[in-house]
């Protein structure tokens, strides 16, 4: 964890919380780390260019969070500099219950979750949109992947605040169905192996008529 994260999360009432249970004095250390920790660097951009999916989550003009999952290939959210990470907004269900959330506040928080090496990686930023001029056409050309076909309406960047990585505790290992088949592919070529050598010693086994 870098300052800059301690700095934003930990407000008062949460260091009451903190202090109450024990862990005011490292966290205090967090504080006044020399690290900034609002700049992306070789290990956060890896995981963000890799991901399939991640969380996003806004706050309303009444107050109440709202977190959407935003999915699609690997790529789709991409790393514009160690500051600034971007996607091409899809047409949807027309909700667009975090396009008006962000109207009001563009503060979001990102989950970025890695199920299979048990990481997550949390991200603080501002929401900047891009909508119907020059600038949102040129953003989508490098964001929109190359074989969506859903219509874009907007190009949506991501301004980095701040990240945190997460322990993996209690983060269950799952697998997507293409990386069971990169683990499963040397066990199926080794089984087909064996099969075709069991054909071959069945028939120089088998008695002659």
């Amino acid at each position: 964890m870098g300052r800059r994260f301690a700095e934003i999360a930990f407000t008062p009432l949460v260091k009451e919380q903190q202090e109450k249970h024990g862990s005011r004095r490292s966290y205090e250390r967090v504080e006044q780390s020399f690290i900034a920790g609002s700049h992306l660097g070789p290990d956060e951009q890896t995981i963000i260019r890799t991901r399939d999916s991640f969380y996003m989550a806004s706050v309303s003009e009444t107050g109440w969070p709202y977190i959407q999952h935003r999915g699609g290939p690997k790529g789709f959210l991409h790393v514009l500099d160690e500051q600034t990470i971007g996607f091409a907004d899809l047409r949807g269900n027309k909700q667009y219950i975090s396009v008006g959330n962000l109207q009001h506040d563009d503060r979001v928080t990102l989950f970025l979750m890695d199920y299979p090496s048990q990481s997550r990686l949390k991200i603080l930023g501002h929401a900047e949109f891009h909508e119907d001029d020059a600038t949102a056409k040129e953003l989508l050309e490098t964001l929109r992947m190359p074989a969506e076909t859903t219509p874009a309406e907007r190009a949506v960047l991501i301004h980095v605040e701040t990240f945190d990585w997460n322990c993996p505790q209690h983060i269950t290992p799952r697998y997507t169905l293409e990386e069971l088949a990169e683990s499963l592919d040397p066990l199926r070529r080794r089984i087909d192996e064996l099969q075709k050598e069991n054909a071959r010693l069945r028939a120089v086994l088998q008695p002659s008529s």
